[in-house]
């Protein structure tokens, strides 16, 4: 996975032309994300972290990038992402073991990134 930076980068160009060919689904996905990641009975950190394990469960480059920038607002620690990622590598052995530091490396990066003037 490259630095998250490169990966929102890489992306953005792409997801505005397809955001302009079907802007109700974007818009629709966007209403739905808000939701659930709202503040309710679960902070909305604790949701971050759970998308953050489902996103290198499923080895998505741009979710880990979305899910570990959004943990990072939420105010996440760095031990939570680690103690969630060590659920990651229980659950999927040894792609966990990958895509586990890799989003560590990420969240870092998004601390780095809010920290930084």
């Amino acid at each position: 996975m490259e630095h998250i930076h490169d990966i929102r980068e890489e992306l953005r160009q792409p997801a505005i032309e397809l955001r302009h060919e079907i802007p109700e689904v974007f818009r629709a996905f966007g209403e739905l994300s808000r939701s659930a990641m709202a503040e309710g009975e679960i902070s909305s950190g604790f949701k971050e972290l759970v998308a953050l394990a489902v996103a290198a469960t499923r080895e998505c480059d741009g979710c880990v990038a979305a899910h570990a920038r959004g943990a990072a607002r939420a105010g996440v620690t760095r031990r939570q992402v680690a103690e969630v990622l060590g659920v990651v590598i229980l659950m999927n052995g040894g792609p966990g073991t990958v895509w586990g530091p890799r989003a560590l490396r990420a969240f870092d990066e998004a601390v780095a990134e809010r920290t930084t003037p």
